[in-house]
């Protein structure tokens, strides 16, 4: 019967064995799995950050350039106003001079009208 039973019991330790090699070998997969997730977890979160990182700096970056912009607008549009309200000076100033001298001279002024439209009408008549 010793016989009989040993291969039995060897048996028995072979399962036990083979069923606790199995269940190291899950756990060496469960433990790199869990490594790998955790490695990857690490370089997901380091890229996240760098790609906020680079929109901030692009964010700011666009936000000067607006706020540049919006400056140089503004300095051109208040150039262009004072350069209308000098172009509107100048010529009230130039209508001022000619209603003076046609006040002054009207048979000159009159005269002077009549060559031009006379001058005009010829040139255009070509």
């Amino acid at each position: 019967m010793n016989k009989q039973v040993e291969p039995a019991v060897v048996a028995a330790a072979n399962t036990v064995s083979a069923a606790e090699r199995i269940e190291e070998r899950a756990e060496r997969v469960k433990q790199a799995t869990s490594n790998a997730v955790e490695k990857t977890k690490d370089a997901v979160d380091r890229a996240a950050d760098k790609v906020e990182t680079s929109l901030h700096g692009a964010t700011d970056k666009a936000a000067a350039g607006a706020t540049h912009a919006t400056e140089k607008v503004n300095e051109y549009s208040e150039r262009a106003r004072e350069v209308v309200g000098d172009a509107r000076e100048r010529t009230d100033e130039w209508l001022e001079t000619a209603r003076e001298y046609v006040r002054e001279k009207p048979v000159q002024s009159l005269a002077i009208a009549l060559a031009a439209g006379w001058l005009a009408g010829r040139i255009l008549r070509r």
